[in-house]
């Protein structure tokens, strides 16, 4: 493969992470400056819709993340130990991912979405 093809490459995989790390940054941020402001009525509130934020953030930046190893692993270092190293990635982050789901969700991600609460109780 041409060097400036390799490092295009490199450059688009890192560019993805740095997407990550932003998207993530920015939303623990704004998120907790949103709820300090808000918790002068008490720390409690408005703290449910602060973790669902976080968490959502956190599963958006690892799913960036994944992609970004998917690039480079499968244009730049397509051996089999490269491969065996990109299956343990993904296998790590998507337990951490599946965990944050069942934390902010309440349910599996291959569940349907619970329905929301109507003020009604169902049958």
């Amino acid at each position: 493969m041409n060097e400036q093809v390799r490092e295009a490459i490199e450059s688009i995989a890192q560019a993805v992470e740095l997407l990550a790390v932003a998207v993530m940054v920015t939303f623990i941020v704004a998120g907790t400056l949103r709820w300090l402001a808000k918790s002068r009525h008490g720390i409690e509130y408005g703290y449910e819709r602060y973790r669902v934020m976080l968490g959502k953030s956190l599963l958006v930046g690892l799913e960036l993340l994944v992609a970004a190893d998917i690039i480079r692993t499968v244009t730049l270092d397509a051996t089999l130990a490269g491969i065996a190293a990109l299956g343990a990635l993904v296998v790590v982050r998507t337990a951490l991912s599946w965990s944050l789901t069942v934390e902010v969700e309440g349910r599996w991600p291959w569940r349907p979405p619970l329905p929301k609460e109507s003020g009604t109780q169902p049958r």
